[in-house]
Parts: structure tokens; sequence; C-alpha cells
């Protein structure tokens, strides 16, 4: 729609590039075409605004085929106003010159032609073919919808030309359809059902296949874990042989140092001997000669002493021979007394001293 605006008693058009606007004043031709923008007075001015630009016009229609199926058509054709000044002469395409509005719905007109054209080829064509064979004739509706708008003389008495005709789709009814898709819903289903156990097929095969080979792999663990063990007895028997090589040597050797140095020692041993019995020769040696020396000492002592006793003996007897009787007791008693115990207390009884008196006197 143009965009009107008022200035006063005066109005000014502007269009736009897919609108097509042609202007009478007092019945005379001023302008037309498209893009245009001009003053013009709404008293004496008469406006026409046809669109030139592509239009989508959306059919749906029923049809019924040869074996009396009721179907559903959904199209869509494209059209345009290929000679807009032919279509303003046909069609009331005019606008209020104070508003720009539209005063009538001259393209409603339009899709009534254009749907009333489309549908009866198609209605044609489907009523021939079985409703299997219709619900795939969708490029041979599209063909004869197509060939008829486009050779329609009262399409080019509008200036009407048809851009393309598309055929979206062609259904049956609801039941009927679930009807049709039902062998094909249990094909698919009975190739689900295949492809399923197919696959459970295979993957019991897989699996069968894995425990096979977690089976094989059991068994090879076993022989090499049974050669693990074989090989580590062998290494450890070897390991004992050679454990005892090495102590016996060890043991040898040993015995050959303890032997060397057992001779070491019976040599040492028998060299200290000789020395010690050398050593104790020539110390008994030596004793002997001390002792026999310190005997001879010893002796020649003995006899000094004795003859010094004797003689003092003899001295001492000499000198006794000259004392008297009495004195000699006295000497005795003295002699005697110095040689008995200390006594702390003496009871002298007249028979003691009787029997002693006897004892002391002379010529007993």
């Amino acid at each position: 729609m143009a965009d009107v605006t008022r200035r006063l008693f005066l109005r000014h058009l502007r269009g736009t590039p897919t609108n097509w606007v042609r202007l009478h004043v007092a019945g005379k031709l001023r302008r037309e075409g498209t893009g245009q923008s001009f003053w013009y007075r709404p008293l004496n001015a008469v406006l026409s605004e046809v669109p030139v630009d592509d239009r989508e016009l959306p059919l749906l229609f029923h049809a019924r085929t040869g074996d009396f199926a009721d179907i559903t058509v959904q199209a869509t054709v494209t059209y345009r106003v290929a000679d807009p000044a032919r279509a303003a002469g046909r069609l009331d395409f005019s606008v209020d010159p104070r508003t720009g509005t539209a005063r009538s719905r001259p393209l409603d007109q339009v899709a009534t032609l254009l749907a009333e054209l489309a549908q009866q080829p198609a209605l044609d064509l489907l009523a021939r073919v079985p409703l299997a064979e219709a619900l795939t004739t969708v490029a041979p509706v599209r063909e004869a919808v197509s060939g008829a708008l486009g050779d329609d003389p009262r399409l080019t008495d509008l200036g009407v030309a048809v851009v393309s005709a598309r055929v979206v789709a062609i259904r049956p009814e609801p039941e009927l359809e679930r009807a049709l898709q039902t062998p094909t819903r249990e094909a698919v289903q009975v190739q689900a059902d295949r492809a399923t156990y197919a696959r459970r097929a295979q993957a019991v095969e897989q699996e069968r296949g894995i425990a096979e080979n977690e089976l094989q792999n059991k068994i090879e663990l076993a022989r090499r874990e049974q050669q693990l063990v074989e090989q580590h007895g062998a290494n450890t028997r070897r390991r004992a042989e050679l454990d005892a090589d090495a102590e016996l040597a060890a043991a040898q050797g040993k015995a050959e140092r303890e032997k060397v140095a057992n001779a070491a020692a019976a040599e040492r041993a028998r060299v200290l001997a000789a020395a010690e019995a050398e050593k104790e020769r020539v110390l008994a040696g030596g004793a002997a000669e001390k002792e026999r020396l310190l005997a001879a000492a010893r002796a020649d002592g003995v006899r000094a002493v004795g003859h010094a006793e004797a003689e003092a003996e003899a001295a001492k007897l000499a000198a006794y021979a000259d004392l008297p009787p009495e004195v000699l007791r006295a000497l005795t008693v003295r002699e005697i007394a110095g040689q008995l115990p200390q006594i702390g207390q003496l009871t002298v009884t007249p028979d003691v001293v009787t029997d002693l008196l006897a004892r002391l006197a002379p010529g007993r």
C-alpha cells in the first residue's frame, strides 16, 4: 500500500517499487507506473494501485480416485500481475485518495480463479487412476496444473501470469492412510525384526568368538604361567647349585686357609714350645744351681748357727756347772714361769705347795 500524507487540502503519494500506481484527474490519465511520487488533490483524483510482486497461493482441495477413495491434494501456486494496466481495467484496484486504503479486495478474485483453474485438471487426472497410483502421481498432477494455469485465456485477460505450480502432498483419509500404511509398516517391522534377529545372531556369534578368544587367552596364559613356573624352578635350582658351588669353594678356601693357619700355628707353637723348653731348661738349670747354692749357703748357715748355738749352749752349760743347786732351781722356775700362760687369779692350797716342795727337794 502506498504512503499518503496530508498537507492542507493536498495529498502526497509515495509508492514502492513493487506497486503500480495510476492517477486519473478529471477522467484523464496523468501518471502511471511503479515507484511514483506526486502531489494531487483528492477531490478530483482517482487512484488505482496494483501490486506486481510475486505472491504465493496455498491450495487445499479434495478429490476422488477411480476406486472412489477420497484424497486431499495440497498445492501452492506462485503468480504475479504481469500487465497491471489490464488488471486495473478488469478488476477494482482503486484506493481512497484521502487515506490510501484499498476499497476492495481484487486479489481474492484472482485467488478464487486460480484455485478453480488448478483444481479442475487435478480432479480429472485423479479420477482416472486408482488410489495406490493416485498417491504416487505427484509429478503428473503438477504438470497438469501448470499446463492448465499457463494456457488459460482468462488469466491472460486479467494480466495475471503464473510463475510456478507445486504439488506438496496427496494424502488419503486418515483411516484409509493408516490402513494403507499397515502393510508397509508390517513389512518394515518384519525387516526390523530380521535386522534385530540378525543383529542378535551376530552379537551371539561375536560373544561366542569373544568367549573363545578369552578361553584361548586363558589357555595361553596358563601355558605361559606353567613355563614361568618351570623357568622359575630351573632358575631356583640353578641358583641353589651356584650357591652350593660358591659355599663349597668358600669352605674349601676356608679349610685351606685354616690348614695353612693351623700349620703356621703348629710351627709357631713348636717354635714357642722349643723356646719355652729351652727357657725352662735354662731356668731349671739356673734354678737348680741357685737352689744348690742356696742349699749350700743355708747348710752353711745352719751349720754356723748350730755351731754357734752349740758353742753358746756349751758356754751356758759351762756357766751353769759352777752354780749352786738353789740358783739352778730358781732359774728353772723362772724359765718355767716365762713359758706358763698368764694367770689372773691363783689359789695355792697346802697340798699343791707340799707336792711342789716335795718335787723341788733335793735328792728327788
